[in-house]
């Protein structure tokens, strides 16, 4: 089925995907350029992720960014998208206060970001207190299962969830309370595809995979990641599309090459003024 690329995606787009079993495309975006290019193509969820905090600004980890940096790139992301759904996601220390604190900065991605839902990670009572104080307040919620970047100080490390049976029933638990607190879907970082079948299954709402198999409703990878834009680790769910730090790094060193050697701008590259030439140049080559 092919996509009708002018009309906007809404959230009853995305149930009534995983209904008739057409699998959902989502990416990240950090920025006007790239949101639109993202957006060009189909995309139907373009995610500000806080992973821009790794990715475009340089911390170690998500723990660092601000609301503040959320909302810039945010602004930026939803003037460039003009079809994809686009989700802020809520960094660390904007929704764990207090629900009013998080009402607040939700308002702040809908009203001021231009964002039309956002993300919340975790499932604990709080943050299911959260979730409903949101929806209560019109602001549609994406979860977020598995492993969870804002969680790193308490679990020591990015790695898989889920893989065994205790862990695995507190992700399904966890997936079917966010359910139920009303989130329009759930992402599922970096746990067993056996797992996320089984989560897909039992949902009603989509799943969005990144690092949890085939059977999710639809999947979400880093912009720069895939396009191999990242000079950091790729996780072994990451499928590398094309090589983008080596041409940039190509491009870039002929460029260096050229002015050093003085072939760039050539004449091609430049403007020209024949009454300039003929009043002051014609003057020098006399002298």
């Amino acid at each position: 089925m092919s996509e009708n690329l002018n009309q906007r995606v809404i959230i009853p787009d995305l149930i009534k995907k995983k209904r008739k079993g057409e699998k959902i495309v989502a990416l990240t975006a950090y920025d006007f350029p790239t949101a639109k290019i993202v957006d060009s193509v189909g995309v139907d969820i373009v995610l500000v992720g806080d992973s821009l905090g790794m990715v475009v600004l340089g911390y170690a980890d998500t723990i660092p960014v601000t609301m503040d940096e959320m909302i810039h790139h945010t602004k930026a992301v939803s003037r460039g998208v003009k079809r994809a759904l686009v989700v802020g996601d809520m960094p660390y220390m904007s929704f764990q206060i207090s629900k009013q604190e998080a009402v607040r900065n939700a308002f702040r991605f809908v009203k001021e970001a231009g964002a039309r839902a956002v993300k919340i990670e975790g499932a604990s009572p709080f943050r299911l207190e959260i979730i409903h104080a949101l929806i209560e307040a019109e602001v549609p919620v994406m979860g977020h299962v598995g492993l969870t970047p804002q969680s790193v100080n308490r679990i020591g490390s990015f790695k898989v969830r889920g893989k065994n049976k205790e862990e695995a029933d507190q992700i399904i638990n966890q997936a079917e309370k966010l359910e139920e607190a009303g989130v329009f879907s759930i992402i599922l970082e970096c746990i067993p595809l056996e797992l996320a079948e089984v989560i897909t299954d039992r949902l009603g709402i989509p799943t969005i995979g990144i690092g949890a198999g085939r059977f999710c409703d639809g999947q979400i990878l880093v912009f720069h990641d895939l396009l191999g834009y990242s000079t950091g680790y790729l996780p072994k769910y990451v499928k590398k599309y094309v090589d983008l730090n080596k041409i940039f790094i190509d491009g870039i060193s002929q460029y260096v090459k050229e002015v050093r050697e003085n072939t760039f701008p050539s004449d091609v590259y430049s403007y020209h003024s024949r009454e300039i030439e003929r009043a002051f140049l014609s003057r020098k080559t006399k002298k």
